[in-house]
């Protein structure tokens, strides 16, 4: 089992910047790979950005070059920081990670946190 905690969504005006948080905890021996999805009300939930314990890393393409993506693997941590946000930005985000257990490989998700952008 683990467990995600999220945190650093809120209210911001276009243009503005978040720092999003997520610390995993539980059962994390194995982890691959962190990053954030989301989902805005009556959409798909999509790709926001990806980033391997390797460094290597990936972003939705409507992020690109606004959004940066970083971890801390011995925290098991996983951070974005959203700057140039848009009204379109608006949604929940949710922290995944990836990880092998014994040779299995497990998904975990976090329970969201909501990200408005509006003036």
């Amino acid at each position: 089992q683990v467990q995600l905690v999220e945190s650093g969504g809120g209210l911001v005006q276009p243009g503005g910047s978040l720092r999003l948080s997520c610390v995993a905890s539980g059962s994390v021996s194995g982890i691959i790979a962190m990053g954030w999805y989301r989902q805005a009300p009556g959409k798909q939930r999509e790709l926001v950005a990806f980033i391997s314990t390797g460094g290597m890393t990936s972003y939705g393409d409507s992020v690109r070059g606004r959004f940066t993506i970083s971890r801390d693997n011995f925290k098991n941590a996983v951070y974005l920081q959203m700057n140039s946000l848009r009204p379109e930005d608006t949604a929940v985000y949710y922290c995944n990670v990836q990880l092998i257990l014994s040779g299995t490989y497990r998904e975990g998700w976090g329970q969201g946190t909501q990200v408005t952008v509006s003036s």
